[in-house]
């Protein structure tokens, strides 16, 4: 999650998702997001109204897992059906615990379980903290994602307190990084001043075959297997099953 556009949250949920697939992990990625581009670069083009009646019609999560382009990765599709999430869900008590109870009827066959939240604080970004165990923040290198981060981490704050005492920070992944640029070195070391061990060691360097990959539905790894983007996230997937440990 991050709530800035453009952070790298999609890029990171497929793309560690698959790296842990090529390692021998087993993979479900939920696309909360109603653009649906982790779907869509996963593979699988509408999620039909299936996620909207998860919260209002009580169906079982497990009923839409979908296999995708990459092994050992399966999908929850989004669709434009969640658009109107927060208006559909204003009346409803305890909406934000919705999706935590449909989770946990998920069957024990996944290592990992991804949720690509929407760039926006709503009600399905809420749901998914008190859904989730931990947090993973990519963190787009530049100045203004530094303010918004601050503002994410008081939200996590007030969740835990109220809703999700569990929920632990997994890790923030410095992501787009142009180490060509002075800039961007600067921005690293201040999220690893103010955060400390909390920042990956890894970080993601700004790389074309990234951003071509999703018009062939492939993750990074297939895609461009020996490309600069595929060698950081295999690095960032040991890094963060060894945080896990």
């Amino acid at each position: 999650m991050n709530q800035k556009g453009g952070s790298g949250k999609t890029t990171s949920a497929v793309n560690l998702a698959a790296a842990l697939g090529e390692a021998g992990k087993r993979v479900l990625v939920a696309d909360l997001d109603a653009q649906a581009n982790a779907s869509q670069w996963l593979g699988v083009s509408d999620g039909g109204k299936g996620l909207l009646e998860v919260f209002t019609d009580n169906r079982k999560l497990v009923e839409l897992v979908q296999g995708s382009t990459a092994p050992g990765v399966d999908v929850i599709a989004s669709s434009a059906w969640l658009t109107g999430m927060d208006k559909a869900l204003a009346s409803e008590v305890g909406a934000e615990t919705l999706l935590r109870r449909a989770v946990r009827k998920l069957p024990d066959k996944w290592d990992y379980v991804f949720m690509d939240c929407p760039p926006a604080l709503g009600i399905l970004s809420v749901s998914a903290l008190v859904a989730c165990h931990e947090l993973l923040v990519p963190v787009e290198v530049s100045v203004l994602a530094l303010s918004g981060l601050v503002s994410l981490l008081q939200t996590v704050d007030r969740v835990r307190e109220r809703l999700n005492p569990e929920l632990a920070l997994a890790g923030l992944l410095a992501c787009r990084v142009d180490s060509r640029t002075r800039l961007a070195s600067e921005v690293v070391d201040s999220l690893r001043a103010k955060f400390g061990k909390d920042v990956f060691e890894t970080v993601i360097r700004e790389n074309i075959r990234l951003r071509e990959a999703p018009s062939y539905s492939k993750p990074i790894t297939l895609y461009a297997t020996e490309s600069a983007g595929a060698e950081d996230y295999r690095s960032a997937a040991k890094e963060l099953n060894k945080r896990r440990t």
